[in-house]
């Protein structure tokens, strides 16, 4: 009997990655949605027995979709594909009524494992790509990936983007560990910006605080940047009390706050865009940009440290406290067609 198998991920790549993984002799025809709403419809209409989820979606995320799951009764097991791998996460979406979570990037061995002991799947069947139910991405992209084996294009900004979702859970779940919290994951925004663009896009979300922040450099494989974390002087206050610092919050212990965090958040995302993208960056020290001013002018202030630049943002929030953070990835210019030549490497 053959099983339909749904696929819910707001990344084009993730959910051809996904269909990949799949057991090449199991009898399922496979549909995709690309947001919870989407997945919710097409379940309703018997598209989905099984649903591999998504977490971090647009519309409707996979937690939102798990509750309605539930609360519409639909006829659906559910297993979560992400890569937010907090154990808090692992909790959360068990405690909704998935029955298990695969965390990405996804090993086809161990997901036909999990398969074989649910009594899904037996050797011996077909697959089938049976309809895709994802609305078309309205972003523009600049640089096409087509595979040969279907027409649909996959762009560099989408791998890039779901490059960067798996190292940004990789590095929440360090700082999840330490601190003992549950870390709130967006969904990485990457563009190729102009300095001057990517000035106005922060300073239109500093919402009048003061920033503190450290770059750290990165270089391997004929691609090179810098990690910046930019820190809300707003934040260190709680930051402090879960690092159990003690007495007076002086610039000296704020940076001390800082460059932890920095050292966790950039050196797992750097260490995990790297491992995927199969090379090996060397880390330079982290370096202080500046304390306590706004966000426009950490940028203007190293404005000649950046032209154009691929620039991968992502916003750390840890829930039930004051403390938010974004890291900035900016690869250099003269990075961009080893990175792309790099990615189109890993498609093939």
């Amino acid at each position: 009997m053959t099983t339909r198998v749904l696929i819910c991920d707001d990344s084009n790549v993730a959910r051809k990655q996904m269909a990949r993984s799949l057991p090449q002799d199991w009898d399922v025809e496979i549909s995709f949605a690309n947001d919870g709403s989407q997945a919710l419809t097409a379940i309703q209409e018997g598209l989905g027995d099984i649903l591999f989820l998504d977490l971090n979606m647009p519309v409707m995320d996979g937690y939102e979709t798990l509750e309605n799951i539930v609360k519409l009764d639909l006829p659906t097991m559910t297993i979560v594909v992400s890569g937010d791998i907090q154990p808090e996460a692992h909790a959360r979406v068990k405690k909704l009524g998935a029955v298990e979570f695969i965390k990405k990037p996804i090993d086809p061995e161990s997901l036909a494992n999990i398969l074989v002991n649910f009594g899904l799947y037996r050797p011996g069947g077909t697959q089938t790509i049976k309809q895709d139910t994802s609305a078309p991405s309205s972003t523009p992209s600049t640089a096409i990936l087509t595979r040969p084996d279907d027409g649909e294009p996959i762009d560099y900004r989408d791998c890039m983007q779901e490059i960067s979702n798996v190292a940004m859970g990789q590095a929440a779940d360090l700082l999840a560990r330490l601190l003992n919290v549950f870390v709130k994951l967006p969904i990485p925004n990457v563009n190729v910006l102009e300095v001057s663009e990517l000035e106005m896009a922060l300073s239109l979300a500093e919402q009048g605080d003061t920033y503190s922040a450290v770059c750290q450099g990165f270089i391997g494989h004929g691609i090179s940047g810098e990690a910046l974390i930019i820190f809300s002087d707003s934040s260190f206050s709680d930051m402090a009390n879960l690092l159990n610092y003690k007495g007076e919050l002086d610039r000296t212990v704020e940076l001390e706050l800082i460059m932890e965090v920095a050292s966790i958040l950039s050196g797992a995302c750097i260490k995990g865009i790297a491992e995927q993208l199969d090379i090996k960056f060397s880390q330079g020290h982290p370096m202080v940009l500046g304390q306590h001013v706004k966000v426009g002018e950490l940028i203007r202030a190293n404005s000649n440290r950046w032209k154009e630049t691929l620039a991968i943002e992502i916003t750390y929030e840890i829930e039930n406290h004051n403390i938010t953070c974004d890291l900035l990835l900016l690869f250099t210019e003269d990075s961009l067609e080893k990175l792309y030549k790099q990615l189109s490497f890993l498609m093939d």
